[in-house]
């Protein structure tokens, strides 16, 4: 029998289980891609409901107690005296989430003797040290695609909300005011302007797919080029690197993985060579960002504007500059952990575990390292490659 160890937010405040809005979430038959959607012979909750808070535990409890498992739930992840620091040593395997991630460093992977299984429920494994993972032969797996959609979701909204000045507005509102022209000096239409996204995956076609309406001009850089009939389709221009895409655009959205060579890549010196007054939108993972880079970006108004859904560390500090710089739009990591998205990751999380236990292989698209070595999705996210042309195709 296996001690799983499951890292989750807390509880809502007012208690659990909260008042739902909705009734039921609608039902999905595949992803767009065409991938099935997680197929866990049970999933032991309602879709819809809050699944990943302690409470909820992402409807996993139960049943691997029933099956004989030692279970531990747990938002207590800080400091050594922490919950997770105390059971992580004998945890065969641990579960957590990107919105509330359990760090599992080089020397917390070295300290867990026992450790055979990593899952991140949701997408991005950057919060776990893969090349430790990879040298003790763990395995590490995500539910791909699972909350893609969320993301690419919130990311539009985010994008909207930062050239339409929303939170002014909204503000102005709450406060009782009717000051218009207040509320538009900073309001622009989104019609027209030059989007680029970094990071053409599954969430960054998402993103294009969902702006190309708006009358946008799309361009983007990747590792992998997209086929040429997609780019056709979009409108899409190529840029070989990072640093060629944003001299050209008005608004950024970044959805790269955390890497050596994406870590702190928006800094004073990138940021310099947009066009004044840009934006952007950074869901992916706060680190690619240069914390005070952005800060002094938005205060000279080299940006007009910074939305993101991701922060470093995570939960952010309650004096992270980020909460009240000026003309943020940001989250609190909450763009893949719609009641909607939960269904999914949750369902995932469990039909990794199920193949675990009866010693079935993990789907392709779920894993980022397993015997040593990167696999299926790490293998395109994490693992250095060089670029792709046209008749390879993207991620």
């Amino acid at each position: 029998m296996a001690k799983i160890l499951i890292v989750l937010y807390p509880d809502p405040v007012t208690g659990y289980p909260p008042e739902y809005a909705r009734d039921s979430i609608p039902a999905i038959g595949a992803y767009p891609s065409g991938a099935t959607l997680p197929t866990p012979k049970e999933l032991g909750f309602t879709p819809g409901q809050l699944v990943g808070s302690v409470s909820g535990n992402l409807g996993l409890k139960d049943w691997l107690e029933s099956e004989g498992h030692t279970v531990v739930v747990t938002s207590d992840k800080e400091g050594a005296d922490s919950v997770f620091e105390k059971e992580l040593p004998d945890a065969d395997v641990v579960i957590s989430q990107p919105f509330w991630p359990a760090y599992l460093t080089a020397d917390r992977i070295t300290k867990a003797k026992k450790l055979q299984l990593v899952i991140t429920a949701g997408i991005g494994s950057d919060h776990t040290d893969l090349d430790a993972a990879n040298q003790q032969g763990i395995t590490v797996a995500e539910v791909t695609y699972s909350n893609s959609i969320s993301v690419a979701e919130h990311t539009v909204m985010q994008v909207l909300v930062l050239v339409r000045d929303f939170v002014t507005q909204h503000q102005i509102s709450v406060d009782g005011g009717w000051n218009i022209a207040d509320a538009v000096s900073r309001s622009y239409d989104l019609e027209g302007m030059r989007v680029g996204v970094f990071a053409a995956g599954r969430i960054g076609r998402a993103v294009i797919e969902r702006l190309a309406p708006f009358g946008v001009q799309l361009s983007y850089t990747d590792r992998f080029r997209l086929p040429r009939d997609y780019e056709e389709k979009y409108g899409l221009t190529f840029h070989e690197s990072i640093e060629d895409l944003v001299k050209e655009i008005d608004v950024l959205t970044v959805h790269a993985p955390l890497t050596e060579e994406t870590r702190g890549l928006l800094d004073d010196e990138l940021l310099a060579t947009m066009t004044r007054g840009a934006y952007i939108v950074n869901p992916a993972r706060g680190a690619i960002a240069d914390r005070d880079a952005i800060v002094r970006a938005l205060e000279s108004g080299q940006l007009a504007g910074y939305a993101g859904d991701v922060w470093d560390p995570q939960p952010a500090p309650t004096d992270h500059p980020w909460r009240v710089m000026a003309h943020n739009a940001m989250t609190t990591h909450t763009s893949g952990t719609s009641l909607s998205g939960q269904a999914r990751y949750a369902a995932g999380t469990r039909e990794i575990l199920e193949d675990w236990f009866a010693g079935a292989p993990i789907r392709p698209e779920y894993l980022i390292v397993e015997g040593g070595g990167y696999k299926g999705t790490g293998a395109h996210s994490y693992a250095q490659q060089p670029t792709r042309t046209h008749d390879q195709g993207g991620q």
